[in-house]
């Protein structure tokens, strides 16, 4: 176990200093510095870093209580006011740190939602995050009101600790979340009726998935000439935009761009961004963007392709594009399989090398989609199917 100081040029955040925690059974090769940005767009100053290896989970403090005390002492010497954990906590872990090192402690679910909430602009993002974090809250409620424990009474019918206020607080948020699902229901409706327009006019449509900060938007912005917000942060961008974009002779396509993916992906996230994520299961090609001067791009395409294969968008014909190679020895190219199939395109979206070669692939890929789904009769969506029903 190592710890030492991160340098911040970074002006100072007046959340005062942070401890950035990474353990885990597989070794990540940028763990660390996906969790320094990570505590970055939380608005925290990462301060000093512990890398530790279990090879399985304390069940009271995750770490073990050697570590823990070490940790105690870096906090107190520090100066530290929260520490974070690249992994999840259980309640009770959680609980038992925050005795010991007697600071907050956040885990990657909550530092994950609280960047959401963060960033989330429109008020389909809003409502969608406030869902993730209502749900995520829902099953964490016991280890509020321990100060509200009382004596069980000599004929038993004296109730548990804190029982009255959290079940009024559990209630409180089924309400809540069920008001907030039924929002986002009407939502999607409005979204298919959008989708539903595009498909009658035979347009095939795109949609741009990938890794965090792997320059989706700034693809985007370049095959759309869009103004789209775009940074070198981690979820500079929640809400889902489609634009039509022309790709040559004459053709055009639509194109989204969605919310990125990460390792470690709360599933009450994936859970409520379903309809925003509809987009990408709905999308006739996916462009599957990945950051080519990444040491950790083969990992972060794993974690990709699995988000894709637990929204059912894993089937879907896909053109990996290899970004950024202005910051490689890479030249842009098209990539093709033994039977001469589009496999993947390398370009970079900033400096737009490749960008000419990416809308040849997309054209010659819309092409055979067109080709292949010509006889057949378009699918319903659901809000058609309850219509019927």
């Amino acid at each position: 176990m190592t710890v030492f100081q991160i340098d911040s040029a970074e002006e100072k955040s007046p959340r005062a200093y942070l401890v950035c925690i990474s353990t885990s059974r597989i070794i990540i090769a940028d763990a660390a510095e996906e969790l320094t940005e990570l505590v970055r767009s939380d608005a925290l100053e990462p301060v000093g870093l512990m890398m530790a290896k279990r090879d399985k989970p304390d069940p009271a403090t995750y770490l073990g209580s050697g570590k823990i005390g070490e940790l105690a002492d870096e906090v107190k010497r520090l100066d530290i006011g929260v520490v974070v954990f690249d992994v999840a906590l259980s309640a009770a872990q959680q609980r038992n740190i925050e005795r010991i090192v007697g600071v907050a402690v956040l885990d990657r679910t909550q530092l994950i939602l609280e960047i959401f909430q963060r960033r989330a602009k429109s008020r389909e993002g809003r409502l969608q995050v406030e869902l993730a974090r209502l749900e995520h809250l829902s099953t964490r409620l016991v280890r509020g009101w321990t100060h509200l424990e009382r004596q069980r009474g000599g004929l038993g019918k004296t109730g548990g600790p804190g029982e009255k206020q959290i079940e009024l607080d559990r209630r409180m948020i089924g309400v809540r979340v069920k008001q907030l699902k039924e929002q986002l229901k009407k939502l999607a409706k409005q979204r298919n009726t959008q989708r539903k327009g595009r498909s009658r006019s035979d347009i095939v449509s795109l949609s741009i998935v990938g890794y965090t900060n792997a320059g989706k938007s700034t693809l985007f912005n370049a095959l759309t000439k869009s103004d789209i917000y775009a940074a070198d942060q981690l979820f500079a961008t929640l809400d889902t935009t489609a634009r039509r974009c022309y790709v040559g002779e004459g053709e055009s396509v639509v194109l989204s761009d969605t919310v990125g993916f990460i390792r470690g992906l709360p599933h009450q996230l994936v859970e409520a961004f379903k309809s925003t994520l509809d987009e990408t299961v709905h999308a006739d090609i996916l462009l599957h963007v990945v950051d080519a001067s990444s040491a950790a791009k083969d990992d972060q395409i794993v974690e990709v392709n699995k988000v894709l294969e637990e929204i059912d968008a894993h089937e879907i014909p896909t053109i990996l594009v290899l970004n950024k190679i202005d910051r490689t020895d890479l030249e842009p190219e098209i990539l093709r399989n033994a039977s001469g199939e589009i496999e993947a395109v390398r370009i970079s979206a900033l400096t737009g090398v490749g960008l000419d070669l990416l809308r040849e692939a997309i054209l010659e890929k819309s092409r055979e989609v067109k080709e292949a789904n010509k006889s057949l009769p378009r699918e319903l969506e659901d809000w058609e199917k309850e219509e019927m029903e």
